[in-house]
């Protein structure tokens, strides 16, 4: 297979903000999605133009360098309009894509179960329905390549009624998926197991951390998560069971990983498999300490989980690859980050300290207690038994005495029902 040349353009305004980890990202993207990049451009201006969004005279410099190196893809590391695409192709004569119909593309090589098929297929949908324009253009030209895929191969069609049907045709699907999903849940909140949620950037050793932590004290043989070096990986929320060094139960869930400027579409399509965060009970954060963007990186994730409200649950701050650390890690202090651990996902006595950490957080999250409900109350005793499961339930002559393991974080919501 012949891999596609590509020049990729950053557009950097006058803002102040350092574009470096954009342009080094885009690199990434680009390699992940099977291209190869021949050269990049950069400009700066103090406006996004909104006919050219870098100007004509940039794109026109752009058409003699894509003609000079034989290139006929052109990737903007910035989201483009329809009509943009479409003066663009004019000038350059190329296939013009941007970095989130990259992003799009990488995600729709990747996705494997139904869910994550439909999910982004349907994020796709909604980024193309704007500019049908501008795919017109680039597709009917060129019909295959990056910017072009669509999940399990699929052509996505360019017609707006057809669009829309098919958008609200998967929105029912993946309700259906959510409702089955919500049962699964149920259940498992049923049986107390707690739950861990790995989140971060892609590519910061998620899975493989995943994999040591169901492996440190397991009884037989747990599937594994897939590990790849390579962005976007894992893109279903998998479950997975392992073992406390108590010998208590517990399932780890690994997510999809994050990126800057990650398409708003593409998070609302996986908005119902990142929910999974919102029932965990601990949050483990993995960060890739030898990254040199990786305050940028910080940002990035803890704006997703502020996005997503998760931000009251228990998280540990994982600082995974301190064995690629250039520095000393005294001196690598992140002081606005409480409950910090530095590992190396292959250092086995890294793994115990995370485990035994993760065993404290959880330990800590949960109170084990009795409340007396009224008979008047009993839509709180369904709340509570929806969220907690129970230990036991007793129908007393004036109230049902019910007794769980509650968050810390709700006994100031029941307090007045709890048995002294």
């Amino acid at each position: 297979m012949t891999t596609e040349k590509v020049i990729t353009v950053t557009l950097k305004l006058r803002d102040g903000k350092n574009y470096d980890n954009k342009i080094k990202e885009l690199r990434e993207l680009v390699k992940s999605s099977g291209g190869e990049v021949i050269a990049e451009v950069e400009t700066t201006r103090n406006y996004i133009d909104k006919t050219y969004y870098i100007g004509s005279g940039k794109a026109e410099e752009i058409a003699d360098l894509a003609k000079k190196l034989e290139v006929k893809t052109i990737i903007f590391n910035n989201e483009l309009s329809g009509s943009q695409m479409r003066n663009l192709e004019k000038i350059i004569d190329a296939k013009i894509i941007d970095r989130t119909n990259l992003i799009l593309d990488i995600f729709a090589s990747r996705a494997k179960s139904k869910e994550s098929v439909l999910q982004v297929e349907l994020a796709q949908l909604q980024y193309r329905l704007p500019r049908l324009i501008g795919f017109r253009d680039y597709l009917s030209r060129e019909g295959a390549g990056i910017g072009t895929r669509g999940p399990g191969e699929q052509k996505l069609e360019l017609d707006r009624r057809t669009i829309m049907r098919d958008i609200n045709k998967i929105k029912k699907e993946l309700k259906d998926i959510e409702s089955n999903r919500n049962i699964t849940r149920k259940n498992r909140i049923n049986n107390k197991i707690p739950i861990i949620s790995l989140v971060g950037y892609t590519n910061a050793g998620k899975s493989t951390i995943a994999n040591k932590l169901i492996q440190k004290y397991k009884e037989n043989d747990e599937e594994e998560f897939m590990v790849k070096d390579m962005l976007f990986a894992t893109l279903d929320t998998t479950l997975r069971k392992g073992i406390l060094p108590d010998g208590e139960e517990f399932l780890i869930a690994d997510t999809v990983g994050f990126v800057d400027d990650i398409p708003t579409n593409l998070i609302e399509s996986f908005k119902s498999t990142l929910e999974e965060i919102k029932y965990a009970d601990c949050i483990l954060h993995i960060m890739d300490s030898s990254n040199e963007n990786i305050d940028e990186q910080i940002n990035v994730t803890f704006d997703i989980l502020k996005q997503m409200d998760v931000l009251d649950k228990p998280i540990i701050n994982v600082f995974n690859k301190k064995d690629k650390l250039n520095k000393d890690i005294d001196k690598f202090v992140h002081r606005r980050l409480d409950n910090e651990i530095y590992i190396s996902a292959y250092d086995e006595d890294d793994v115990e300290k995370l485990m035994y950490k993760i065993q404290d957080i959880l330990n800590l999250s949960y109170k084990e207690i009795v409340l007396n409900i009224p008979y008047d109350k009993q839509y709180i005793v369904d709340e509570l038994i929806n969220k907690y499961g129970h230990e036991s339930l007793e129908y007393k002559n004036e109230f049902v005495e019910i007794s769980l393991k509650m968050e810390k974080q709700d006994l100031e919501k029941y307090k007045k029902y709890i048995s002294e």
